[in-house]
């Protein structure tokens, strides 16, 4: 019954949905991989990410803006989630092996949707299992929340009381890919090949 009740909770998670209408609104437009040499859905016009600081699993900082230069890969997630965010973490790895020594160019990373019970320890534990190198991500609630919006991640507390955990999160799925250069460019929703992102991740490379 409880299984049930988070595929309908997660049914409801609709990904990027405050960031698409915000595109709208703006006037902006997606440019779908079939128009683009890009397998994601391609964000127009190229804009700068929004930049964030936050804490690592190693209680250091991670600013993004001091990562130009590389590539980032962003999720959205929390350690305690039962299906969507270990699938993604394990299709991280996979991007991760698939790139040989471009690797060296991009940034995994997981930004909780969960302070309350994402410590940096908590962080660290779990990434170790996917990777070691993958940078899990958390902070106070306000600064969280901050960033939250400026990537139009949905995120709701849903009270579990038959699950070990007490509480579940709803929360949208998408992975964001941000360029070299600092820009927001494209963004994979749930299920993705991790081919796909591959094959962006070096023609974004290749462009820097």
């Amino acid at each position: 019954m409880q299984k049930e009740l988070h595929v309908k909770r997660f049914a409801r998670a609709i990904p990027l949905t405050v960031l698409l209408l915000a595109l709208v609104a703006a006037g902006c437009s997606l440019l779908p991989a079939s128009k683009s040499s890009f397998r994601g859905t391609a964000l127009e016009p190229i804009q700068p990410a929004p930049d964030f600081t936050l804490t690592t699993q190693d209680n250091t900082t991670y600013h993004l803006s001091d990562q130009r230069g590389d590539a980032v890969l962003v999720f959205f997630g929390y350690t305690y989630c039962p299906d969507v965010c270990p699938t993604t973490l394990a299709e991280f790895k996979k991007v991760h092996d698939a790139l040989g020594a471009e690797v060296e160019r991009v940034d995994f990373v997981f930004v909780t949707v969960d302070p309350e019970r994402d410590t940096p320890e908590r962080l660290k534990q779990h990434l170790r299992v996917f990777d070691p190198s993958f940078i899990g991500l958390t902070g106070d609630f306000s600064t969280l929340e901050s960033v939250w919006q400026d990537y139009g991640v949905y995120r709701k507390r849903a009270e579990a009381e038959d699950s070990a955990a007490g509480y579940l999160m709803d929360h949208s799925s998408a992975v964001y890919l941000i360029d070299p250069d600092g820009n927001l460019r494209l963004t994979y929703s749930f299920g993705t090949d991790h081919e796909a992102i591959v094959h962006d991740i070096r023609e974004l490379l290749k462009r820097s």
